[in-house]
C-alpha cells in the first residue's frame, strides 16, 4: 500500500516538476515570476485536446502540437508583457504584467469553450495496466515519468550547449553578456519558448491523466509551482525537480492516509519547516550557479 502511494506521488510530482521547471527557468534568468505561466499550461492542454477530438489526430502529435502552443504562446508573452518592461529596474511592473496577461488569456478560453470541462474521448491513450511486485502502474504513468525524466535530460543537455552557456551568462549580467558577443534578445526567446513548451506539455498530459481541460485547469497547480520554485531554490532547476517529487509524494500520502482537506495545509507545513531549516531552497538559484561562465 505504501509503495503504491509513493510510486503514485512520483507521478504527481513529476507533473509538478514539469510544469514548474519552465517557471523556473525564466525565473533564473529574467528574475521575474511569470503568472500567465498556469494560461500557458491551459492552453497546451487545449490545443492537445482540439489536435485530437477535431482533427482525429493520434495522442503522440497531440503532444507536440501542444508543446509547440505552449512555446509559441510563450514568445508572444515576453513580447507583450515583458519586453516592454525589461529596463525597469523593480520587479512588480513585469509581474502585474503577467497577471494582466494570464488575465485576458484566461477570458479568451473562457468565451471559446463557453466555461466548458471537456474531456478526450475513449481510446485516446491505451488503457493498459502493468502490475510490478505489489505496485500497480498505468501505461499512461510511465509514460508522464518517461516525459519528464526526457525532459530534465534534455534540460541538462542544453545547458552544457554554447546556447546554455550564453544563458547563464545572461542571467548574470546582460549587460555583461553582451559586451562578451551574446545576444540578450535570442536568449530570452529560448527562455521563453523552452518554458512555454513545457507548460504546454504538461497541459497536455495532465489533461489526458484527468481527462478534464478546462480554461481554469493551470490555476490550481500554479499554487503548487510556487511552493515546488520556493522549496527547490528561486531559479534553480535541480531543485524544482527534487522539490516537485517531494511535493507529489507528501500529497499523495496525506490524501491517502489523512484526507484530501487537510493535504493542502500539510504541504504548506512542510513547507514552514523545510524553510526554517534551509531559508533559501534545496539548491542555490541560476543566478548563483551562473559564476561558472567565468571559468
Amino acid at each position: 500500500m505504501l509503495t503504491q502511494q509513493i510510486f503514485d506521488g512520483i507521478v504527481v510530482g513529476g507533473t509538478y516538476a514539469l510544469f514548474a521547471l519552465g517557471m523556473t527557468l525564466v525565473f533564473g534568468v529574467h528574475h521575474v515570476l511569470n503568472l500567465a505561466h498556469a494560461s500557458l499550461f491551459m492552453w497546451g492542454g487545449m490545443a492537445g485536446l482540439y489536435v485530437v477530438t477535431a482533427l482525429g489526430l493520434p495522442f503522440p502529435v497531440a503532444l507536440l502540437v501542444g508543446a509547440l502552443a505552449g512555446g509559441v504562446l510563450g514568445i508572444g508573452l515576453d513580447f507583450v508583457a515583458f519586453r516592454p518592461l525589461r529596463k525597469r529596474t523593480d520587479e512588480f511592473g513585469p509581474l502585474v504584467s503577467s497577471i494582466g496577461a494570464n488575465l485576458i488569456l484566461l477570458n479568451i478560453a473562457q468565451q471559446l469553450t463557453s466555461a466548458q470541462i471537456m474531456g478526450y474521448p475513449f481510446g485516446t491513450f491505451p488503457a493498459v495496466t502493468i502490475h510490478f511486485l505489489s505496485i500497480r502502474m498505468s501505461l499512461l504513468q510511465l509514460t508522464i515519468l518517461a516525459f519528464t525524466a526526457a525532459a530534465v535530460l534534455l534540460m541538462g543537455w542544453y545547458f552544457k550547449t554554447s546556447f546554455g552557456r550564453q544563458m547563464r551568462a545572461v542571467a548574470l549580467s546582460e549587460t555583461t553578456a553582451s559586451l562578451v558577443g551574446i545576444n540578450p534578445l535570442g536568449v530570452y526567446l529560448q527562455t521563453f519558448f523552452i518554458s512555454g513548451a513545457l507548460a504546454g506539455a504538461a497541459g497536455v498530459l495532465v489533461g489526458l491523466a484527468f481527462n478534464s481541460v478546462s480554461f481554469l485547469m493551470g490555476e490550481p497547480i500554479l499554487l503548487k509551482a510556487f511552493v515546488v520554485i520556493i522549496l527547490g531554490g528561486l531559479g534553480s532547476v535541480r531543485g524544482a525537480i527534487i522539490a516537485g517529487l517531494l511535493l507529489g509524494i507528501i500529497q499523495t500520502l496525506a490524501v491517502s492516509y489523512l484526507s484530501s482537506e487537510l493535504s493542502d495545509a500539510v504541504l504548506f507545513t512542510a513547507l514552514f519547516i523545510i524553510l526554517l531549516v534551509k531559508p533559501t531552497g534545496f539548491f542555490p538559484g541560476m543566478r548563483r550557479d551562473a559564476r561558472v561562465v567565468r571559468q
